[in-house]
């Protein structure tokens, strides 16, 4: 998925980060710091942990991130429909208006 371009200041954005993370069900911060944060996200039938993680590149003003199943085979879409989510959402907070 492509990164999340950022007008504002750094720390802002990781602000923002951890606020969309909070709106999420089953969600537990792991690590952050001052361009990083780790999060896990669990399923809410099997309890599955997939380890969710940005990095704000404060040179070229983008998120990156990832998402990765720690065991199984398919969550059938939920882990990239998750991602999309999470995407669109910070994208609205942290993207250039124009």
């Amino acid at each position: 998925m492509p990164a999340i371009p950022f007008m504002i200041p750094t720390h802002a954005v990781v602000h923002a980060i951890m606020d969309v993370i909070a709106e999420y069900p089953r969600t537990r911060i792991v690590s952050r710091d001052t361009h990083y944060v780790h999060a896990e996200f669990r399923s809410r039938l099997f309890r599955f942990v997939d380890d969710v993680e940005l990095v704000v590149d404060p040179v070229a003003h983008v998120v990156h991130f990832r998402s990765a199943s720690r065991v199984g085979h398919s969550d059938f879409g939920v882990n990239r429909r998750r991602m999309e989510e999470l995407s669109r959402a910070l994208h609205a907070r942290i993207a250039p208006r124009g």
